[in-house]
């Protein structure tokens, strides 16, 4: 098989060449393989119709493995012959001929130069895109940390609304006199708590 790794050829066909040729080698290898079994199984056929026969199935088949190997050195030497000739003028590209997808670059030909420039420049549009990402999905983080204060806050205004919905019914409309009316009343329920707290420790100790 051929070492040469043919990269342009497989940019065109869209496999190399030697896969090519490789997958044909293994198809006549098999077909080569079929046809012997066929006509072993033929042979056999015929020595049991003659019973008188002094050759054996055992033997059959050493003739058989023996003509398979002696076909398969035959092939190999004409089928390197055929690769050399399929690889060089019918699965080559000749050097002067451009792909459409590369014909660009004979009509725009750059130097060596040029070329490292652009490279670089590339290099640096990619560390520069690497960056914008960045910044974007921190960007985006700090969005949703906004949507969550956003949230906590429209619950902080709803809870202030109800407060002094809760003054107003109880004729305060100032939402600090509903404050500290709030304040008061949760004084009032700490100390019954403890209160009833104490007297439910007297009835025990009693």
């Amino acid at each position: 098989m051929s070492v040469d790794p043919m990269t342009y050829e497989a940019q065109f066909f869209g496999f190399t060449p030697q896969t090519c040729m490789l997958r044909i080698y293994t198809a006549f290898q098999d077909y080569l393989f079929e046809v012997m079994q066929a006509v072993e199984q033929v042979i056999l056929k015929k020595l049991d119709g003659s019973p008188d026969c002094e050759i054996s199935p055992v033997q059959i088949r050493k003739c058989t493995e023996k003509f398979l190997c002696f076909m398969k050195g035959r092939f190999d030497n004409l089928f390197g012959k055929m690769e050399q000739l399929f690889l060089q003028l019918i699965l080559r590209i000749p050097p002067n001929i451009l792909l459409p997808e590369d014909k660009s670059q004979d009509m725009h030909p750059c130097s060596e130069e040029e070329f490292q420039l652009l490279q670089k420049e590339i290099e640096q549009l990619q560390e520069k895109y690497k960056t914008e990402l960045c910044t974007k999905q921190a960007l985006l983080a700090e969005l949703e940390e906004q949507k969550i204060v956003q949230a906590k806050l429209k619950q902080t205004l709803a809870l202030f609304d109800e407060l002094e919905n809760v003054g107003r019914d109880h004729g305060t409309s100032d939402f600090r006199e509903s404050l500290v009316f709030l304040v008061q009343n949760s004084r009032k329920l700490q100390n019954i708590r403890d209160n009833v707290e104490k007297e439910g420790k007297k009835l025990k100790i009693s």
